[in-house]
């Protein structure tokens, strides 16, 4: 593991507890930064999400044009690139039991956690 690879998953680390991240895409047609506030889960230096929307949702339809996204947690902001999971992988299985495990606190969250289109977000560190 890298050193980069390392900072990259204490960073992660750090913030998994907290309730949000940010997330920021670039607009598909405007061109200009989105940052949303969004549920998040992280594992293995890597980060998930749910899209209750699914491919309607702007922010998946902005990272579909352009991976290349800024997630915020904490006080620093990385670059990174996201794409939607394959279905029935375990990827994909991974990315719905952590974000469920994380929020259910009392709440139903079992069909979000069925139907949600799941996303992942690689930094650059994954591929030194």
């Amino acid at each position: 593991m890298t050193e980069k690879s390392l900072g990259m998953r204490q960073w992660l680390a750090q913030w998994a507890s907290e309730p949000y991240a940010y997330l920021t895409t670039i607009g598909r047609r405007t061109g200009q930064p989105h940052r949303i506030e969004i549920w998040f889960a992280t594992q293995d230096g890597r980060v998930y999400l749910l899209a209750g929307g699914r491919e309607r949702s702007d922010w998946v339809r902005n990272l579909q044009a352009n991976a290349h996204v800024m997630v915020e947690l904490g006080n620093e902001t990385h670059v990174g690139v996201a794409c939607v999971l394959q279905p029935g992988t375990a990827e994909d299985q991974r990315a719905r039991a952590l974000l469920v495990h994380k929020y259910r606190k009392g709440d139903n969250l079992d069909e979000w956690g069925r139907t949600a289109l799941p996303v992942v977000i690689a930094f650059s560190a994954d591929s030194n």
